[in-house]
């Protein structure tokens, strides 16, 4: 009898220390460069459409550039302003045309633009499977943050089958 007792204790215990093990391993999605590259062509394709001269730069979930592609003609800041705001935008699993609206509209967070690496201005958009926030992409260069936008959520819109079938 305490040999089945001892025995059946062992099986729980090792199946609980196997459970643990098992539920603190993540099954994360991530963007793949070829996706990347793809997101970046399309930003290009739209904005160059409308003949601004852009960089855009998308990032993997954890907020490391995946690409950054720089139109000739687009000013040196584009860079920086593409990376960050795409950084904001994956950090915040928000569009930043919304994260500013909402730190301009709340005195306590006025203190995210004092965070480094945020960029408060239209133009990085979060790229999801479902509610998963696989990377962003930003761009900066066209006239107004909010055209930036535009031309990302076009490049998102032309790989939304690959973000549903993921």
């Amino acid at each position: 009898m305490k040999k089945r007792l001892l025995f059946a204790a062992v099986l729980m215990s090792s199946s609980i220390a196997s459970h643990s093990f098992a539920s603190g391993v993540l099954n994360e999605k991530n963007l793949s460069l070829e996706l990347a590259d793809q997101l970046a062509q399309h930003a290009i394709q739209s904005c160059s459409a409308n003949n601004y001269n852009i960089t855009v730069t998308v990032v993997d979930r954890a907020g490391v550039v995946k690409i950054t592609k720089r139109m000739d003609n687009a000013g040196p800041h584009t860079v920086e302003a593409s990376r960050m705001k795409a950084f904001t935008a994956l950090s915040t699993k928000t569009a930043t045309d919304d994260v500013t609206k909402n730190s301009q509209a709340n005195a306590g967070a006025q203190n995210l633009r004092d965070i480094p690496g945020f960029l408060l201005v239209a133009g990085g958009v979060p790229i999801k499977v479902g509610t998963q926030t696989i990377g962003a992409i930003g761009i900066g260069g066209a006239p107004g943050g909010h055209l930036d936008q535009q031309c990302a959520l076009d490049a998102i819109s032309k790989v939304q089958d690959q973000l549903k079938d993921s």
